[in-house]
């Protein structure tokens, strides 16, 4: 990418890092120039007129001057922390997960296109407390085409029937419905609830929802399922999610046996 000069965007904050004595490192996803790394100098100084602009899951118009290497920013305007992310370890988390994928899916200076307001949305979602685990689980289903993986999710990959039950073959990219099931005896052997969920991700938009219901053994299948499509195909297990596979492992350790779950019904 070519020097742009002074520029004005828009900005969400994944992460900074102390930078020599003063000075602070920000990566920053922008609306217009993809993944930017930005030297703040004098970030760490108590009074620094930009600290909170630069504050992780925080959202600003930015002014400053886009180069090849390290950036530089001015001023700020419009900024806007997501405070119930950023005072919640398991939306933090969820929240860090979710630009770590998104980071891992683009590279520096790639423009991020819908993927820039899919990210907002996803972090705002959560800030609102809906459940963190299945908007995460969405933006893993709608990136794997980022990573190259493309599942056919709309109908069966051998009829292309659409009124059949289904399951999913990672041999045959997609959805086999019941009367080819015998072609795939390593297929998933998902429930149709969950199944129906997978199809349901692949194609919602996050705008449209505003409720989320889904039963806590659908969701533990969800995960298994989008796991191992993550790790049979896109080959990638981010810290971040090692973090939040522990978290959950202290959080069922900390359940007592009787918890209720929702019904499965999500609303858009």
């Amino acid at each position: 990418m070519s020097t742009h000069g002074i520029e004005e965007f828009r900005g969400v904050v994944f992460y900074r890092h102390d930078y020599r004595e003063k000075d602070l490192l920000v990566k920053i996803f922008t609306d217009r120039f993809g993944k930017k790394t930005f030297l703040i100098r004098g970030g760490k100084k108590p009074r620094n007129r930009l600290k909170s602009a630069l504050l992780p899951f925080t959202t600003s118009t930015y002014i400053g001057d886009i180069r090849d290497g390290l950036s530089f920013i001015n001023s700020a305007k419009d900024t806007k922390t997501f405070w119930t992310i950023t005072n919640d370890i398991r939306l933090n988390a969820y929240a860090t997960y979710i630009l770590s994928l998104v980071d891992k899916a683009f590279i520096d200076g790639e423009s991020l296109n819908e993927w820039f307001d899919k990210s907002l949305m996803a972090l705002s979602l959560i800030d609102d407390a809906l459940d963190p685990e299945i908007i995460t689980h969405i933006v893993e289903v709608q990136l794997l085409r980022n990573f190259g993986v493309q599942p056919h999710l709309e109908s069966c990959v051998i009829c292309q029937r659409t009124d059949r039950p289904y399951d999913y073959s990672e041999t045959y990219g997609g959805l086999l419905c019941d009367q080819h099931w015998h072609l795939d005896t390593h297929r998933f052997h998902a429930s149709q609830r969950a199944i129906y969920f997978l199809r349901l991700f692949s194609a919602i938009s996050l705008e449209r929802i505003n409720s989320i219901k889904i039963k806590a053994t659908t969701k533990s299948e969800l995960k298994r399922i989008i796991d191992q499509i993550y790790s049979d195909t896109v080959g990638i297990y981010l810290k971040s999610k090692q973090f939040i596979d522990d978290m959950d492992q202290w959080t069922t350790k900390l359940q007592p046996p009787d918890q209720t779950t929702n019904s499965d019904n999500p609303e858009n």
